[in-house]
């Protein structure tokens, strides 16, 4: 058999065809998100652990407020069987890790992502997974988790928890608490009630608003996830 017949036979493109080159490659990419889609439809039937991620701010000092709060709602969570997952960094991202270093028990985690003005882990997280993109990281966050609490925080809180959101509303995730917690989330929640719900067509449904759920502070929020995982251990 020729060398010609060859490249024939298994359409080989040649790298001097840029174009052909191109949709190779995008068709491989694709290829790929194929494959991953299909792996993430594996799901265990019961995890063997309760875990409630913690979004939050990075920017929070140790002392104030909402970093104190955000530890102590973290250590009685860990102290009932919860792990706590949470960005890895520093912040209420650290305050919440910390809360499960005083409670001595549970696991505490860090999904991270790379960025060029970003801190390292920070010193309490045990088990730290690091990823290249936000769109990954925040993958990862969904697959993990069984509740969400979100703390204040910024942009980046911001988006994760409307993605939460998003994939609730659309039944991507089904039975997982989204809690927002503190004074600053009941605006945004109504802000999406005034401007979407009421515009001209509706740009959602009624009860796409229902559901995050606010509550006032830090106790609330863990008596919240505490009915919630033991309705859990009982079905």
């Amino acid at each position: 058999m020729s060398t010609t017949d060859t490249i024939t036979r298994t359409n080989a493109v040649s790298l001097a065809d840029e174009n052909a080159v191109k949709e190779v490659l995008v068709q491989s990419v694709l290829g790929l998100w194929d494959v991953v889609n299909n792996l993430t439809r594996l799901k265990p039937s019961r995890r063997d652990r309760y875990r409630v991620t913690i979004f939050g701010s990075a920017r929070a000092k140790p002392g104030t407020v909402a970093y104190e709060e955000t530890k102590r709602a973290s250590q009685a969570l860990a102290e009932m069987g919860c792990d706590i997952i949470t960005g890895g960094g520093p912040g209420l991202m650290q305050a919440a890790n910390a809360g499960v270093d005083l409670a001595g028990e549970a696991q505490s985690m860090g999904i991270r992502v790379d960025l060029p003005f970003e801190q390292e882990v920070n010193p309490f997280v045990e088990l730290a997974f690091e990823h290249r993109t936000f769109f990954t990281r925040l993958h990862h966050f969904v697959l993990a988790s069984d509740a969400f609490i979100v703390a204040p925080g910024g942009i980046g809180t911001v988006l994760e928890t409307m993605m939460i959101w998003q994939l609730l509303q659309v039944h991507h995730l089904e039975s997982t608490p989204l809690l927002l917690v503190g004074q600053m989330w009941p605006g945004l929640v109504d802000w999406v009630r005034e401007s979407m719900l009421s515009f001209e067509t509706p740009l959602i449904s009624p009860e796409d608003v229902d559901i995050p759920i606010c509550v006032a502070n830090a106790d609330e929020a863990v008596a919240f996830i505490k009915r919630h995982k033991e309705a859990q251990v009982i079905s």
